[in-house]
């Protein structure tokens, strides 16, 4: 029997857990992601333009976890290139707008998420095929900060994303703990609290059944 293909990807390890890791799938366009209605997904996306030209990732670099720790530290640590989201009213735009799909239009429960200067980490059990939600959740958005930016037309996210389907209860947590405490690791913030843009937010609204 020959070898079962698996899509390139990268392998995570989840801080204060250093024992567990979970695999990321990386994808391109034209690659299949692997989802399932209903169950939680860690997705994650970025800001068009947000990495260095000489710094490019391919599915060929993104191939441990050291590799994605340097992905993930290039863009939380990022002074050049597009940081639309540190603008509180995108960032405020792109929160409501999640909710909104959430509540409003059932699109997916919302469960987790960071906003931050140039690239988007949710947590969600999404209720119709992810490409389509990933479709409304960009599309929306872009258009809208487009318009406060007053550059119509222009590319606002970068086109591929990241998703993970989760697991179990333990990984959930763990990965809402990555979620939150991402503002903290890229100093925004010392403790998930504090950050506005973020499900950990004191004055916040999002709940997870899984939270407690």
């Amino acid at each position: 029997m020959g070898r079962t293909s698996v899509p390139p990807g990268i392998l995570v390890r989840i801080p204060g857990s250093p024992q567990h890791y979970f695999f990321v799938p990386v994808y391109h366009r034209r690659l299949p992601h692997i989802y399932d209605i209903g169950k939680p997904l860690f997705v994650t996306w970025r800001l068009a333009g947000s990495l260095p030209e000489h710094r490019h990732f391919t599915s060929s670099h993104l191939t441990g976890e050291k590799a994605f720790v340097a992905f993930d530290h290039l863009l939380d640590c990022a002074r050049t290139g597009p940081l639309y989201l540190a603008h509180p009213a995108i960032a405020e735009m792109l929160v409501e707008y999640l909710r909104r799909l959430a509540r409003s239009e059932g699109v997916y429960e919302l469960q987790s998420f960071a906003i931050m200067p140039n690239q988007v980490h949710v947590l969600i059990s999404p209720n119709v095929p992810l490409p389509q939600a990933m479709k409304l959740v960009k599309g929306g958005t872009a258009r809208l900060a487009n318009r406060m930016l007053s550059s119509s037309g222009q590319t606002f996210w970068q086109e591929e994303f990241f998703d993970h389907l989760v697991r179990n209860g333990e990984e959930f947590r763990r990965i809402r703990n990555y979620i939150e405490f991402n503002p903290v690791r890229a100093g925004l913030c010392s403790s998930p609290e504090e950050f506005q843009y973020s499900s950990a937010w004191r004055g916040g609204e999002v709940g997870s059944p899984g939270r407690d």
